[in-house]
């Protein structure tokens, strides 16, 4: 039937078994392109990835100029990126969201701005960001942050005119409540749930604008350096590289749905 329950120990193996096919596939796909031509590396071995793991890890630099490793580079660079440009982009959402919804005079000229912008895609606009910002960190951080600055500040706005009640509110007024206590008790705690649900909605869409902007003019990060060796062919490394970012996605999804745990335990999607 439609949407049956499984038991735990099915879902579990099943998964597992997803996980397995995956690697099986490729293996085989690896191994019928080796024995094809036994110098290709586009579907890399074992022996490969070893090799490129080993070119990631190794020290930069010279023994008077020692530098962090190529992966240690990267890791850094992107990861201050993105961390920097979601946050203010979401800093920047809650707040103006929260305004247009608690106040229909601000919502009257913004929402059809930021629904109008919303929809078109940030990487389109990445020679206007080179135009206004230039290619420097403050580029990287303004097109991650108004990459979802603009989606997230509607869904929050959509989320308060949906979720929250006019007679909620009467109520909070009736009870001698202030505009801040309103906003905050409301508005802010009613719509909290979904607002981290938005913000890891938001985790992939921010990736994708950062790794094109760096896949561009980067000169460290993760996008730079899958742009460099797949010139090369490298592909070892740039599957490494997307393992990594897939990981770091699923770390933000799960702790973002374990703090919408602590803070809201009465939602229950």
């Amino acid at each position: 039937m439609i949407r049956a329950p499984l038991p735990t120990w099915l879902a579990i193996l099943l998964s597992v078994l997803g996980v397995l096919s995956m690697f099986v596939v490729y293996g085989v796909l690896s191994n019928r392109q080796t024995q094809k031509n036994e110098t290709q590396k586009v579907i890399p071995g074992i022996q490969a990835f070893k090799e490129g793991a080993e070119r990631m890890f190794a020290p930069q630099g010279s023994d008077d100029n020692p530098k962090p490793s190529m992966l240690i580079t990267d890791l850094r660079a992107t990861y201050w990126r993105l961390f920097l440009g979601l946050g203010l982009g979401v800093i920047l959402s809650i707040v103006v969201g929260i305004a247009m919804g608690a106040y229909r005079w601000i919502a009257a000229p913004l929402a059809p701005l930021i629904s109008f912008l919303a929809k078109i895609p940030p990487t389109a606009m990445l020679p206007i960001y080179f135009v206004l910002v230039g290619t420097s960190q403050t580029m990287f951080t303004t097109m991650v942050a108004l990459g979802v600055f603009f989606t997230m500040a509607q869904s929050i706005y959509q989320s308060i005119v949906n979720d929250v009640s006019d007679d909620a509110i009467s109520k909070a007024y009736t009870l001698g409540g202030s505009d801040p206590e309103i906003i905050y008790e409301v508005i802010w705690k009613q719509i909290l749930p979904a607002t981290l649900d938005a913000i890891r909605l938001q985790i992939g869409p921010a990736m994708i604008f950062l790794l094109a902007a760096e896949m561009l003019v980067g000169s460290a990060g993760i996008g730079y350096r899958i742009r460099m060796e797949s010139r090369v062919l490298n592909m070892s490394i740039v599957y490494i590289y997307l393992a990594i970012l897939g990981f770091t996605g699923l770390l933000g999804d799960w702790f973002l749905v374990w703090v919408r745990k602590k803070l809201c335990p009465w939602y229950s999607k």
